[in-house]
């Protein structure tokens, strides 16, 4: 090599140093966007160690969704004060994107502890149970609504669950009051609830107490629930306990863990008093 052409690299190595392969420098210098400082006769190229930090800026954009032919036009007519501003912006919404990712990540977090869980539960077994209150955000009332507003209201409860970003990965579950329990109307709801994060100021939330309730589980398709609360009201008569105000119901195993309906688990927890 040449006394002048010591301290540049050739394509190989320079791709090499950016880590990419050679056909990538290949594709950059034929649209335009990076091209190699030294062009010899013979067809050789040659980039300096100077182009490592505009290559690093190309592909610093490309990874925030920049087009290579926005990042061609602002390298051809840059200035420090675009960079400032371009970079600026870029920031911006590099944080909105660590954000959802963060979001991804509670959500992924609450799903495993919940599938965890789950595989450590007896769902044969009804038992008794002391629990702590828990703040539950709730949907309208739904209660003796017709099919067409139920499905109505479960989409408008989960449309305001997303837009105002409330869903941090826990199921939606339905609450059926004590007087339609005794008339063994177990799927006329009177709300719809989920966990949440209870710094949310803009929401309010309904605090299902602390005490004791009847633990049970209802292995399958719904449709067929009624054999199971009729279990825990059997339960409940045995154990000389008074039905609360409340049955609380909560899918612990749904299509995102298991295939197919009739190995769905929904968790039935109802607050119970002593006679």
């Amino acid at each position: 090599m040449s006394e002048n052409l010591r301290k540049y690299f050739t394509t190989g190595e320079f791709a090499k140093l950016c880590n990419v392969k050679k056909q990538t420098l290949f594709h950059y210098d034929e649209i335009g966007l990076l091209s190699p400082e030294i062009k010899n006769e013979k067809g050789y190229r040659y980039y300096s160690y100077h182009q490592f930090d505009v290559f690093n800026v190309i592909e610093l954009l490309k990874e925030v969704d920049m087009p290579l032919k926005e990042i061609k036009l602002f390298l051809k007519n840059k200035t420090p004060a675009e960079l400032i501003e371009l970079l600026k912006g870029k920031t911006l919404e590099i944080q909105k994107k660590i954000n959802n990712l963060n979001k991804i990540q509670k959500i992924i977090d609450t799903k495993i502890a919940l599938t965890e869980n789950a595989l450590r539960l007896d769902f044969n077994q009804i038992r008794l149970e002391e629990q702590e209150e828990e703040l539950l955000f709730l949907s309208d009332s739904i209660l003796d609504c017709s099919d067409r507003s139920f499905l109505k209201s479960v989409s408008q409860f989960i449309d305001f669950l997303y837009k105002n970003e409330l869903d941090i990965g826990y199921p939606i579950g339905a609450i059926v009051s004590k007087e339609k329990l005794l008339e063994e109307d177990y799927d006329n709801y009177s709300y719809l609830y989920t966990k949440t994060e209870d710094n949310v100021e803009s929401v309010s939330f309904y605090t299902k107490p602390k005490g004791l309730y009847v633990v049970a589980y209802h292995v399958g398709n719904d449709k067929n629930i009624s054999k199971t609360y009729k279990k825990i009201m059997k339960f409940i008569d045995t154990h000389h306990i008074k039905l609360g105000s409340y049955s609380y119901e909560e899918y612990v195993l749904d299509e995102i863990s298991v295939s197919g309906n009739d190995h769905y688990v929904t968790q039935i927890m109802i607050k119970v008093e002593e006679k």
